[in-house]
């Protein structure tokens, strides 16, 4: 199969563009509860700045990712360039924090009686949002989803099946749809509930490992069995031990696969209107849920909604931004948004931890506190992600040859080889 086209470089710093956007509205949404309290109560209802950076996100990386594995046409590489891009800095952040603890200055959350292990191995799968497990810290919850998404794009890929992004992201949205009008509401972590915590992590870890290895393997028969277990497992997850709506994690799907589907009709592999069909379908599936939903104790409907929609013609008016030129330090942003979205809630457990939350708004600290975590980023970016995306790339190159499926028809009509790799979000 032929590679398809690299990410030009004017499309990569649009997809920062977005990044950057994201990341400091999501460090607002949480900074806000610390310096901006009485403000935070008054925006919420009306605007949940949270889901509107996470969607955002989920965007680009429906976007990016199965580009990133359709380049290489390889999952061994494409394992490799993940591990490597998500997991070094989130060691490093994970470990500062569970110091901090230890120095009494930040506090770890109760994980239900849970042994450290089983917690450890569930955080070490990325998966512990859905295996049941309290998050160590409150944003790696966004990071289960991914791996979800990681997961069902192997399967895609190993059984040929991945140019139908549109399809698939159609399908989540109705189901999303027909699990509300059908009023399908499942205990929080249903399945945990069912087989309990410890054994599911351990058996769904196993399945997680021998998925990537079976996938990544020489045999074709090892590949498909590979992809479809990693599959199967990230889609039962996400339906019956989810800790959000089960409407809302089949949403959070579809969001990706829109983007992906994006992507496909941006690079000529599938048609416009198809593209706008699917965005229809999506929008209109995810605004119906989280209206027939309604509201609740931590959930409102126009807050999530508008954030939704606001999300989707962020990332529109991105992508439309074909010719413009994009100010540089929106692109920077982009590229320490990873570590914007990790380092910030460390920074305000220690600020939570020492000085305390501001009993009346304070502008002046929460602009403070942008201006002590960007200098940060730059220098976790520079000293651990790079690196580690450095080390990622030197390993794909000293293992054998790729290996790559059997030739596809290729739609593609608008090469851009000549340009650089896309910089990846974890």
């Amino acid at each position: 199969m032929e590679s398809p086209p690299l990410v030009p470089a004017a499309r990569l710093g649009r997809l920062d563009a977005l990044r950057g956007v994201a990341a400091l509205v999501v460090v607002f949404d949480h900074s806000s509860y610390t310096f901006l309290a009485d403000f935070r109560r008054e925006l919420m209802p009306q605007f949940n700045t949270s889901r509107y950076g996470i969607m955002v996100f989920f965007l680009v990386s429906g976007y990016i990712i199965p580009a990133s594995l359709e380049r290489r046409g390889c999952v061994r590489t494409f394992w490799i360039g993940r591990i490597f891009r998500v997991y070094p800095l989130w060691a490093a952040v994970v470990t500062v924090f569970l110091t901090l603890q230890l120095l009494g200055i930040a506090e770890v959350r109760d994980f239900g009686g849970q042994s450290a292990a089983t917690v450890a191995v569930a955080h070490a799968t990325l998966l512990q949002e859905l295996l049941g497990t309290p998050n160590l810290l409150l944003v790696l919850w966004t990071l289960s989803y991914e791996m979800s998404f990681y997961l069902l794009v192997v399967a895609l890929f190993t059984v040929r099946l991945h140019q139908r992004s549109a399809a698939v992201a159609v399908l989540l949205a109705v189901l999303a749809a027909l699990s509300v009008t059908a009023g399908a509401v499942l205990p929080v972590s249903a399945l945990s509930g069912t087989v309990g915590t410890g054994p599911l992590i351990v058996s769904a870890s196993i399945a997680i490992g021998v998925a990537i290895c079976c996938a990544s393997a020489r045999s074709p028969v090892l590949r498909v069995f590979g992809g479809v277990l990693g599959g199967v497992q990230a889609l039962a997850l996400v339906l019956f031990n989810g800790t959000v709506p089960l409407w809302e994690g089949l949403v959070i799907l579809a969001v990706m696969f829109l983007g992906t589907a994006l992507y496909r009709a941006e690079n000529g592999q599938s048609t416009w209107r198809c593209a706008a069909g699917t965005a229809v379908v999506v929008v209109v599936c995810a605004v119906g849920c989280a209206y027939r939903y309604g509201d609740g104790d931590h959930f409102t409907r126009r807050g999530w909604i508008v954030a939704f929609l606001l999300a989707v013609l962020t990332f529109g008016a991105g992508l439309a931004a074909r010719r413009r030129r994009i100010p540089r330090l929106l692109t920077g942003l982009g590229t320490i948004s990873y570590s914007v979205y990790l380092v910030h809630p460390v920074l305000l457990a220690v600020i939570d931890g020492t000085i305390g939350r501001r009993r009346q708004d304070d502008l002046v600290l929460e602009v403070a506190f942008f201006a002590v975590l960007l200098p940060l980023c730059v220098l976790t970016h520079r000293s651990i992600e790079a690196p580690g995306q450095t080390w990622g790339r030197g390993l794909a190159h000293r293992m054998w040859p790729p290996l790559r499926p059997p030739a596809l028809p290729n739609r593609q009509t608008n090469s851009s080889s000549r340009h650089g790799p896309p910089h990846d979000r974890g």
